[in-house]
């Protein structure tokens, strides 16, 4: 059994035992497909000398309008698009600090199911906040073209009804978004309120998960038309100040009183919504003894470096200061773009064929 100091800790065991551990979130969003690898990305960073961000070409698809082939109609090439798309690598580090960790945390039994499943765990919601900051970036993206996506990929029905999701919100938010490629979206991924309305509706249905002892549980993991659902309270939840009443009750213009509420965003993703790639450090994980500070202290550092990159839209590095960008930095919408081929007049990719949207409601 390892121990957690600097001389036994083997930190390549420690980061393969870490995969192991399950992480039910990203795991699910490779599952639906939502998640991919990029080559073309990996090989970008490969090199391993630091680089954080690339450009990599994005091939666009066959167009032109089709010639009558008559014998007399002569038949013209029609060139394609070659489009510009802006990656970034997210890099993310913490450390823990414990004295004499091994034998009062983990009383010198489990520490590796211990402190790798926290690990894990704790990487997980990074990775959620990196995901859900890059999703608020893309949707506050300015620009006609930009705009026009933004419009096009958000369904917002909380001023219909009583402002809740229907059963045919999915499908009419999917469709707005990508018309006739709808059924490419695979994943929606919502608060804990929202999934409670479908809930009420009979609309969801929990996977379960059985251990190894034979007892099962629902999973905060669920299925709604066919297509996984994530339950998260992490989601976007925007509180909506009362708007006073505007006149007087019978008379024109009257307006009544429209009470407080949160605005929920649901996402949903489809596949290859994501390009994802982990680009790995030099050091993922590594240990420091202090044998003086409060009688001996073991540090555990962990550090990672990810590529999460929205298929269709490019990060720009318009506004970033640093070699990796902070989720700050990634909310900003002057940080991305719809991919385009970079000439003066600019020519965008189909908005058509990105399966990301969002659904905004009351709950």
């Amino acid at each position: 059994m390892a121990k957690f100091n600097s001389k036994t800790f083997n930190p390549q065991a420690f980061a393969a035992y870490i995969e192991r551990i399950p992480q039910l979130k990203k795991n699910e969003l490779i599952k639906s497909k939502a998640f991919k690898g990029n080559s073309a990305i990996k090989s970008a960073f490969a090199s391993g000398t630091g680089t954080g961000y690339a450009i990599i070409p994005m091939y666009g698809l066959l167009g032109g309008d089709v010639l009558n082939y008559d014998g007399t109609t002569d038949i013209n090439a029609a060139a394609t698009n070659t489009y510009e798309r802006g990656v970034v690598v997210v890099g993310r580090a913490q450390a823990w600090l414990e004295s004499d960790f091994a034998e009062d945390i983990t009383g010198g039994a489990g520490f590796m199911d211990n402190v790798a499943a926290q690990v894990a765990e704790y990487f997980d919601g990074v990775d959620q906040t990196t995901l859900l900051a890059i999703l608020e970036g893309i949707f506050g993206m300015t620009g006609e073209e930009n705009e026009e996506f933004v419009e096009k990929h958000t369904y917002d029905v909380t001023s219909e009804g009583d402002g809740n999701i229907t059963p045919a919100s999915l499908n009419n938010a999917v469709q707005k978004a990508c018309g006739d490629n709808k059924n490419k979206f695979s994943v929606a991924i919502m608060h804990s309120a929202v999934a409670t309305n479908l809930e009420n509706l009979s609309l969801l249905e929990y996977l379960k998960y059985t251990d190894s002892n034979g007892i099962s549980r629902d999973l905060t993991l669920a299925t709604w038309n066919g297509r996984a659902v994530l339950i998260d309270d992490s989601m976007p939840a925007q509180a909506v100040a009362k708007v006073p009443a505007k006149g007087s009750p019978g008379q024109d213009g009257y307006v009544p009183e429209q009470p407080a509420y949160t605005k929920y965003t649901t996402y949903i993703l489809g596949a290859g919504a994501f390009d994802y790639e982990d680009i790995g450090t030099q050091n993922a994980f590594e240990m420091y003894r202090n044998p003086v500070s409060g009688g001996g202290q073991d540090v555990l550092f962990a550090r990672q470096r990810k590529c999460f990159a929205p298929y269709g839209i490019s990060y720009t590095r318009a506004s970033q200061k640093t070699l990796s960008p902070t989720d700050e930095e990634l909310k900003n919408g002057a940080n991305w773009e719809l991919v385009n081929d970079g000439a003066e007049e600019k020519t965008y990719i189909d908005h058509k064929s990105i399966p990301i949207a969002r659904i905004i409601s009351r709950g």
